[in-house]
């Protein structure tokens, strides 16, 4: 049977709209700054300097594609000056604390970043004249995980057994209780998506599988793994901004959509290891095998899945490259781009070959 087309997002709808990205100078948020303006937006990003050495935003010169602040979301001085001095259509709130193990190190810094941050902003957001939507994007760690290596629908339980987890968590209890108090009786639809573990060009961050796994390679060394029997709802950039972006352009207009959506792998694909995708990279690259050395005290989950019917369902989004497909994709661009290539031109280029796939 020929499967439904499904959801893609509408360049018609975004043409013109102004719209608050904040994270831009990450590894997500500067995709999804590239795609906006590609799609005609207008965009205002909000973040802190970029943390990444080299980084996309450098790479790709996201800051000629956006109106950028660099501020700190904790700052809620800053960040209510920075917002009250424009008028948005939709807010793409991307900036995060977005390390487990960093998490782990300095639980403080990523409970004032995750929970604090995400407070002041929609504190921010409530004075907006014109705003439609607001979209938060939390984790797919946000559920209360038992390593039993069930899906997670979206009316499971929250929790989070590391600082991380549960600080996705505590921000997904704000957002519901700022949409509630202020911003459904104005008319304003607020929703969160909870995305899976992403991989695409231009990540260089610390304690990513994918960009340890480049680095590894243009050093000549092998990437050390430390759970490579884990598994992730794993998914490219493009899929998980395309369903980020489709759940925006329905919250803006209708008021039966979701307020909380999974974002990741189809659910009849199968479970990829850590050490499965670390094989598929290491080969796409001609890298050294990776090796494995067991970290005892990591609170990470061993098994992770998230439930992606009701985005097919409700939405009708689902993911195109999984798997094999998605990290191909990733190290394609990595190739390219240590090769000489333009960091731009490649993100342009994988993201003319999403479009065209509609």
């Amino acid at each position: 049977m020929a499967r439904l087309a499904m959801s893609t997002p509408d360049p018609g709808f975004w043409r013109g709209k102004k719209v608050l990205l904040t994270g831009h100078t990450g590894f997500k948020g500067g995709w999804a700054a590239i795609w906006l303006s590609r799609m005609g937006a207008e965009v205002t990003g909000l973040a802190l300097a970029p943390d990444q050495t080299p980084s996309l935003f450098d790479l790709a010169g996201v800051e000629g594609l956006v109106r950028s602040h660099i501020l700190d979301l904790r700052d809620a001085g800053a960040v209510g000056a920075a917002v009250s001095a424009e008028a948005f259509d939709l807010v793409l709130h991307m900036a995060a604390q977005p390390i487990v193990r960093a998490a782990i190190e300095d639980p403080i810094g990523a409970f004032a970043a995750n929970v604090m941050g995400t407070a002041h902003l929609l504190q921010a957001l409530r004075a907006q004249p014109a705003l439609k939507a607001a979209l938060v994007v939390t984790s797919d760690k946000v559920y209360a995980n038992n390593d039993s290596g069930r899906a997670f629908a979206e009316a499971d339980c929250l929790g989070g057994k590391d600082p991380y987890s549960a600080s996705k968590a505590a921000a997904e209890i704000v957002t519901a209780s700022f949409a509630r108090s202020y911003f459904e009786r104005a008319g304003v639809a607020v929703g969160t998506a909870r995305g899976g573990n992403v991989i695409g060009g231009g990540d260089f961050s610390r304690d990513r599988l994918v960009a340890d796994i480049v680095r590894a390679a243009r050093a000549g060394e092998a990437v050390v793994l430390r759970h490579p029997e884990a598994t992730r709802p794993w998914q490219h950039v493009l899929d998980c901004l395309a369903g980020y972006f489709v759940l925006l352009e329905r919250l803006a207009g209708d008021p039966a959509t979701p307020r909380a959506v999974n974002f990741g792998p189809r659910p009849e694909g199968p479970q990829v290891t850590v050490g499965e995708l670390a094989s598929l990279a290491v080969e796409a690259l001609g890298a050294k095998p990776w090796i494995h050395e067991p970290d005892p005290a990591s609170l990470e989950a061993k098994a992770l899945a998230v439930d992606t019917s009701l985005a097919r369902e409700r939405l009708g989004f689902e993911s195109r490259f999984e798997g094999g497909a998605a990290v191909q994709l990733t190290m394609n661009w990595y190739r390219r781009q240590g090769a000489g290539e333009d960091a731009r031109a490649l993100c342009e280029e994988q993201i003319a070959l999403y479009e065209g796939g509609r």
